[in-house]
This record gives C-alpha cells, sequence and structure tokens, in this order.
C-alpha cells in the first residue's frame, strides 16, 4: 500500500509540474513548442514509476493543461498531445523497466514512438473531424521546432532518472 501511495502522490507531482513549466514558459515568452516543457515531467513519470504510471501522466497532462489554462488548444493540439505524451510515459516505463534497456535507449525509443503515436492521431483527428491539416508536415513541423527540447530531453533526463532514482532508493531504506 505505501509503494501505491507513493507512485499516486510521485505522479500527481509529475501531473502538477506539467501543468506549471508551459505556464512559466508562456509567462516568459511562448516558447512552449520550442523547449517542451511538458515533455519532461512525463517522461520522467515513465521511467521512475513506470508504463502505467507513465501513461497516465501523459494522457491526463495535456488534457488538464488545455481544460485549465488553453495550453494546448482544445483542437487540434490536445488529442494529438495526449496520444504522443501516453505513449511517452507508457514507452519509456515499458523499456526502461519491462526491456531493460538504458535510460539513453529507452528514451530514444519513447520520443520515436511518441512522435508516431501523434502521427496517428492527427491522422486520426483528419479522418474523423475532416480538419484542414496534414499530418505529416504537421508532425515533421513540431519535431524541427522542437529540436532544442529534444536536446534537453536527450541531455536532461537521463540525467534527472539517475539522480532521482538514487534519491527515491535512499528514501526507501529510511
Amino acid at each position: 500500500m505505501r509503494l501505491y501511495s507513493q507512485k499516486m502522490v510521485l505522479s500527481a507531482l509529475c501531473v502538477a509540474l506539467g501543468l506549471i513549466f508551459p505556464l512559466l514558459f508562456h509567462f516568459f515568452g511562448g516558447a512552449g513548442s520550442i523547449f517542451l516543457p511538458m515533455h519532461i515531467p512525463v517522461l520522467l513519470a515513465g521511467f521512475l514509476l513506470g508504463s502505467r504510471s507513465g501513461f497516465l501522466v501523459g494522457v491526463l497532462t495535456p488534457l488538464l493543461s488545455a481544460i485549465l489554462t488553453s495550453m494546448p488548444p482544445l483542437l487540434p493540439v490536445m488529442p494529438i498531445m495526449v496520444c504522443e505524451l501516453g505513449v511517452y510515459g507508457f514507452a519509456g516505463g515499458y523499456f526502461y523497466h519491462r526491456r531493460k534497456l538504458s535510460v539513453l535507449k529507452s528514451l530514444l525509443a519513447a520520443l520515436a514512438l511518441g512522435r508516431a503515436a501523434a502521427m496517428a492521431g492527427a491522422f486520426i483527428l483528419v479522418s474523423l473531424l475532416g480538419l484542414k491539416l496534414a499530418p505529416l508536415f504537421y508532425v515533421s513541423g513540431a519535431i524541427i521546432t522542437g529540436l532544442p527540447g529534444i536536446a534537453i530531453q536527450l541531455l536532461l533526463v537521463p540525467l534527472l532518472v539517475d539522480r532521482l532514482e538514487t534519491m527515491l532508493k535512499g528514501r526507501g531504506k529510511a
């Protein structure tokens, strides 16, 4: 029961950080689509808490952010981000915990699969709602715009996972 409670609290913390970080970036110039501040807490949730918690954090964070802050916009961005971030959180946890890949390999797999999920989400939106959106151009544009954020993720996430795992293991012994 203690582990379940700890996972719930840490999941809530990751969602909260996923809501706060984009607000800070938008407050200081609106560079969220460049630096991808919502992605890091979702990725950390997958790595630290596992695939289920990572998935839930990845789905809830953009959904709650859209409802509470109108960022991302409800259409077309929010459903695409729900697909992308849900897969980020799930895949990060899956490859790291279940497949026992390194943090970097798991991160690369999560990023690739998340972008593929974003593309699938964009295709579904176009086919269901008839939106004037070219999924390939949308996702490739998001990747190009987000290159600084991707670089930050590749540098910061492995470091944070290492440090936070060490810290969480130390707390578990107390």
